[in-house]
């Protein structure tokens, strides 16, 4: 049990990658990312169960081979959360909520999974985590979504640009005006409201960013967020195993 509720923890793992083919097999000393994410998943208590969700028979294969549970779904999936809800549909016991967590982050902090946990006692119907942005390189990365909330810590907006925007102040200055976030995809969805997520169409704001947690948004659904003081060191490209070798995860 996690702050009194039933909570499965799902890692989507696909095979095909436009930037990285076959990452959640990439060795990394000496084990699979896939591996090396469940394990950092398994080191925290409480989980009802762990299943990887794979549309690949070489994944299916490696985590059979490593103890993992793991269970294939549909290769059409355009999400993890798409694949999040297929799993929920095999699930043979009524579980709290879903955690979905990105099979690409061999890294992650378990206190991070903590941290979301603690959200499970407000019965939000999403949630998710932002971490304070404190230097101007990811203030102004497009490839950085930001995120602006109200005085609950409901999600009001997700952008890649930067927001709010300052009006009549230097940009040199912004920290000293606002405090700033940046998203972390990794969500927790209450079982009765995923499958309503995955049948959502998509939405015109979700087009305009490409960032599916606007369709969420758009749709009505509450995004409650956690702040979390640890940082993420997600894999998207081979030059990220390069840079996490740098940084001393290997």
């Amino acid at each position: 049990m996690m702050q009194g509720k039933k909570v499965v923890a799902v890692i989507p793992a696909r095979y095909a990658s436009t930037r990285f083919p076959g990452k959640p097999l990439v060795d990394l000393g000496g084990k699979p990312m896939i591996q090396r994410t469940y394990d950092q998943v398994a080191s925290v208590p409480g989980w009802e169960r762990i299943i990887i969700a794979t549309d690949d028979e070489r994944i299916f294969s490696v985590a059979k081979k490593f103890g993992a549970e793991v269970m294939m779904t549909d290769e059409s999936h355009q999400s993890g959360t798409d694949r999040c809800a297929e799993i929920l549909s095999y699930l043979d016991s009524p579980v709290d909520y879903l955690v979905n967590i990105q099979g690409d982050e061999p890294f992650i902090n378990p206190d991070q999974l903590l941290e979301l946990s603690s959200g499970f006692a407000s019965n939000a119907p999403i949630l998710t985590l932002v971490k304070e942005i404190h230097d101007e390189l990811t203030l102004f990365n497009t490839n950085v979504p930001k995120v602006v909330m109200d005085d609950q810590h409901n999600a009001l907006y997700f952008s890649r640009q930067t927001i709010p925007y300052l009006r009549g102040v230097a940009t040199e200055d912004w920290f000293d005006h606002h405090h700033f976030f940046k998203h972390i995809g990794l969500y927790a969805y209450r079982t009765d409201v995923l499958p309503i997520l995955s049948q959502l169409p998509v939405s015109s704001l979700e087009k305009a960013e490409m960032l599916e947690q606007l369709r969420w948004l758009q749709h009505g659904f509450q995004i409650k967020l956690i702040e979390t003081q640890h940082e993420t060191v997600g894999i998207d490209s081979p030059s990220d195993l390069e840079k996490i070798k740098k940084l001393g995860f290997l």
